[in-house]
């Protein structure tokens, strides 16, 4: 078995405090339908017993999920829009009620879940690692209400993982598809530089660039090769940060300084901050690898887009509410891989012709020896 090895493991930690106080005092609106996402004028938005939606004819009407979103918001092209409509699909697809709140800030995160639980929601679901303080700390003060977390597990004090009765983390070991990633982006770059960079120096961010950096340290060993990786060590486990996942002006400002020091393919794992670099690379010959979603789809740089490394947070999201309505909810992590579809490559779309058929076939044959464990790609982020 060949496994990719990192000497450091990243001392790097976001510490987001949001306290579980009293419910805001805010006005509701009806939720979206299913074609449609929680935006609004800048406010917080919850839905309550006017605003909450149930599929008609559902069996489980009396049951009610409920998710809170990350600073981004529920139309943010990415992390929290792909959660978001597994939200949209148990509604659907098993007739729950829905409810939800769109964060606008760190320090709405833990308001925004105290009024979930005050709605009297069974199941509520936090959007990122940021919400990891919050959605604990509701957790443990409401042991009858059962709760998720995308991309982050649970932990004390000292950073130990802890295990919550009522909590199950919902992770994704993106460093597999990113692997695939990093390859194509080494045997597609016609300068031999390519480029990643994060919002945050969190693990679920640097799970992808630690994939993306082995794929294309694997393409150069196989072809003799000596591509460049701008924007992130993984030995040493620091690199490229926007610091934020909605500033887009931090996106534009990354993405011209890795143009200009002649990067021709840049992943961006930032969320609506790599819009900003889409923005810059439009008109030159850079391509963009898209992450969480498919940004082909969900952009309107599609154009520009060679592939996406996907987390199937839809259906991830689905079936841990399935869980809960069924009572057989655990409080085991759902990792997504490679070899259970969690996460994925998507297709090439435009460049689809542009692709070796050579380098196609050694990313198939790189995706099988994934999922079947020959090939480990490891990372001291991973789940």
């Amino acid at each position: 078995m060949r496994v990719f090895k990192i000497a450091a493991v990243s001392a790097a930690a976001v510490m987001v405090l949001a306290a579980c106080g009293e419910a805001p005092s805010e006005e509701t609106e009806t939720t979206p339908d299913a074609g449609s996402t929680a935006g609004g004028d800048g406010g917080t938005e919850t839905g309550d017993s006017e605003g909450e939606t149930a599929a008609a004819g559902g069996d489980n009407a009396d049951f009610k999920a409920c998710m809170v979103s990350d600073a981004g918001g529920f139309d943010d092209q990415s992390f929290n829009q792909g959660a978001y409509s597994g939200l949209l699909a148990a509604e659907k697809n098993l007739g729950i009620t829905k409810a939800e709140a769109e964060s606008n800030s760190d320090a709405e995160f833990g308001p925004n879940i105290d009024a979930m639980v005050q709605q009297d929601c069974d199941f509520v679901i936090g959007v990122g690692f940021l919400l990891e303080d919050a959605i604990q700390a509701a957790a443990e003060a409401n042991p009858e209400t059962t709760f998720g977390l995308l991309d982050s597990g649970f932990s004390d004090e000292n950073f130990a993982p802890v295990e919550l009765d009522n909590g199950k983390p919902i992770l994704f070991n993106t460093s597999e598809a990113a692997f695939l990633a990093g390859y194509l982006a080494a045997g597609m770059t016609e300068t031999d530089k390519v480029a990643t960079y994060g919002g945050l120096p969190i693990p679920s961010v640097q799970i992808f660039m630690d994939g993306f950096s082995d794929g294309v340290n694997q393409y150069n060993e196989d072809n003799g090769t000596a591509v460049e990786l701008l924007g992130w060590d993984k030995e040493a486990q620091n690199g490229s940060f926007a610091n934020s996942f909605d500033d887009q002006s931090q996106g534009a400002s990354l993405g011209e300084q890795f143009i200009s020091q002649g990067a021709d393919i840049i992943m961006p794992v930032a969320g609506p901050v790599g819009l900003g670099t889409a923005s810059v690379a439009e008109g030159t010959d850079t391509k963009l690898i898209w992450v969480d979603s498919d940004g082909y789809v969900t952009t309107e740089y599609g154009d520009l887009i060679l592939t996406s490394v996907l987390k199937d947070m839809g259906p991830a999201v689905e079936a841990t509410i399935q869980e809960s309505v069924e009572g057989s909810f655990t409080n085991e992590p759902y990792v997504g891989t490679l070899e259970n579809g969690g996460v994925s490559l998507a297709p090439f779309y435009d460049f689809e012709d542009a692709v070796p058929q050579e380098l196609k076939d050694k990313l198939a044959e790189y995706e099988e020896q994934i999922k079947s464990g020959e090939l480990v790609i490891e990372s001291p982020n991973a789940p």
